[in-house]
């Protein structure tokens, strides 16, 4: 019998209930960070980015908080897109796992100025006013109840918007990413977690209820489908 993509699947992935090493961990996240690459992971998130900033003064300084960091190259990847644009960001990002900050740190140049916390989000107490919150790949990982407190949490928290990127939950994705995994010889975790992920993930209407759930007026926020088979929910104030 084949699999159903008519609900969420509760399907645990590896990297959230095994114990592994520091050195399996970080060979996993840099498997992670090539797998993004190649599937366009955060390009969305750098469009919107660039379009919600648009109408910043020269030289005014905005927050960004990246939920969820991993091996923090979607920070990297914004550091460089303020760069080529003249924007001044200040980027931070809060992250679950206590092993993802240093190796996220080694990854990192010396000289590009990322923040990266460790601990539980909801406990985060910013230092400085936030005014962009975004998580990618993230939300999966959490049940239709923990992404409605997620999403009133980033409501209260950033001040201008946030931006929700994950996976759309369809069998092309699930099938394809699961032989690619095996073909790439990535990681155990990338190949048995990948497609478990896309399982977790979203359809529309999922989010739509999730929003409700929220107490978020329809209309709010909007969703929207990337290629390859990515669905992101974001929110401009």
């Amino acid at each position: 019998m084949g699999r159903s993509f008519a609900e969420r699947s509760h399907e645990t992935e590896l990297m959230d209930t095994e114990t592994v090493s520091f050195e399996d961990y970080r060979a996993c996240l840099k498997d992670l960070s090539t797998v993004n690459a190649l599937t366009l992971t955060h390009r969305p998130i750098l469009t919107w980015i660039d379009r919600a900033t648009r109408s910043l003064t020269p030289g005014e300084r905005v927050t960004v908080l990246d939920v969820g960091y991993g091996y923090g190259d979607l920070l990297r990847k914004i550091h460089a897109w303020s760069r080529r644009k003249g924007r001044a960001v200040d980027l931070v990002g809060v992250d679950l796992n206590p092993m993802s900050e240093p190796i996220a740190r080694a990854a990192t140049p010396p000289d590009v100025p990322i923040e990266y916390l460790t601990g539980n989000v909801f406990d985060y107490k910013p230092e400085r006013p936030i005014d962009f919150v975004i998580s990618s790949q993230t939300t999966h990982h959490m049940s239709d109840e923990e992404l409605a407190i997620f999403i009133r949490w980033m409501e209260q928290v950033a001040a201008r918007g946030w931006y929700i990127a994950d996976l759309h939950r369809h069998p092309i994705p699930y099938h394809a990413f699961g032989t690619l995994a095996r073909v790439a010889r990535w990681h155990r975790f990338v190949q048995h977690d990948g497609p478990v992920s896309i399982a977790r993930s979203f359809r529309k209407d999922d989010w739509d209820k999730i929003l409700l759930a929220a107490s978020l007026a329809p209309g709010t926020a909007e969703i929207h489908w990337h290629v390859p088979f990515r669905l992101c929910v974001s929110r401009l104030k």
